[in-house]
């Protein structure tokens, strides 16, 4: 049985060149949002590492969360 990256790779070789502008613009595409997202979320991880603040790493009930946003 073929993964599905075989499968897709298999059927690019039907695809006539003409076409082939439509499947990478398609994954481009798909693969742009993952990029995005990725760099966004090393980016939240290395602004909270280099955070100076001494507090940054207390932690809180949730209880205690519950109290400060009037939910209690």
């Amino acid at each position: 049985m073929m993964s599905n990256k075989e499968r897709v790779l298999a059927l690019l070789d039907d695809i006539p060149d003409y076409k082939m502008g439509y499947v990478l613009a398609y994954i481009q595409g798909i693969t742009a949002d993952e990029e995005a997202d990725d760099i966004f979320c090393q980016r939240m991880l290395e602004n909270y590492e280099n955070d100076p603040d001494p507090e940054k790493d207390k932690g809180y009930t949730l209880e205690e969360c519950k109290r400060e946003w009037g939910l209690d």
